[in-house]
């Protein structure tokens, strides 16, 4: 899946990585806190705009830009060619103590797209609600995954690299496997309704998540052979009629 709008919470929102996801053609729209206390950044003096004097801060470098362009595209191609990591480059562009004429460029770009994310952040609702909902979703995401680490409480304690690489691969296919359930179990459901005369309308559906975990067992072996088949390749549903026989 190509991401195209990427959100996260306010520990990421730096103006390097604002600069780096426009150069590479992507949106990113983080949840910043304490946003009133931020600072925009215009072209011009903050005495260009006498109604927002105490908001503006120093004027955008527009030169400085334009000088290092060049040597900006060469950092995003070598990202999207994976020749170095990202998050690499990042740490070192941000806590150099003197840093680049390169690392001035990209926080000059990035003051200029962040200040453009919290003028729309005041103005659209639907961006904040966007937002609000991308993180929601990733939230979920991690509290599924502790959920499965249970044993450890969320955390690899192994010293080693590599076995700290084959537990944390071994935690997704187990999380993708519960929401692949999930979801073919959540179309078998709403098909089952429809059949039956209820309503379901397909713009209520993108608000139910796959990654419920209350019916799931989650301790035990998890087992992966291909003796355990389920006859008919399906579980019957939990209708609610033969959940009140059952009780």
């Amino acid at each position: 899946m190509e991401i195209e709008e990427h959100f996260t919470d306010t520990g990421g929102a730096s103006d390097h990585v604002f600069a780096l996801f426009t150069l590479i053609g992507k949106r990113f729209a983080p949840r910043m806190r304490n946003l009133r206390d931020r600072t925009f950044h215009a072209f011009e003096k903050a005495g260009t705009y006498p109604a927002f004097a105490g908001h503006i801060g120093a004027p955008i470098n527009a030169p400085l830009i334009l000088e290092n362009w060049d040597d900006l595209l060469r950092l995003v191609a070598s990202i999207g060619t994976r020749a170095v990591a990202p998050s690499a480059t990042l740490k070192k562009l941000a806590v150099s103590q003197n840093p680049s004429q390169l690392a001035k460029a990209l926080r000059e770009l990035g003051r200029i797209e962040r200040s453009l994310l919290m003028i729309e952040w005041y103005s659209s609702l639907s961006l904040r609600r966007r937002c609000q909902a991308g993180l929601n979703k990733g939230e979920a995401a991690h509290k599924l995954k502790r959920a499965v680490s249970f044993h450890e409480h969320g955390e690899i304690r192994d010293r080693s690299f590599e076995g700290q690489a084959c537990r944390a691969s071994g935690l997704n296919p187990v999380v993708s496997a519960i929401a692949h359930w999930n979801t073919v179990y959540l179309s078998r459901a709403v098909a089952h309704l429809r059949r039956n005369g209820r309503i379901a309308p397909d713009h209520l559906l993108k608000h139910v998540s796959p990654l419920s975990r209350e019916h799931i067992n989650l301790t035990g072996i998890y087992c992966w052979d291909e003796e355990n088949q389920i006859p008919g390749g399906f579980r019957d549903l939990r209708l609610p009629s033969r959940l009140h026989h059952a009780a």
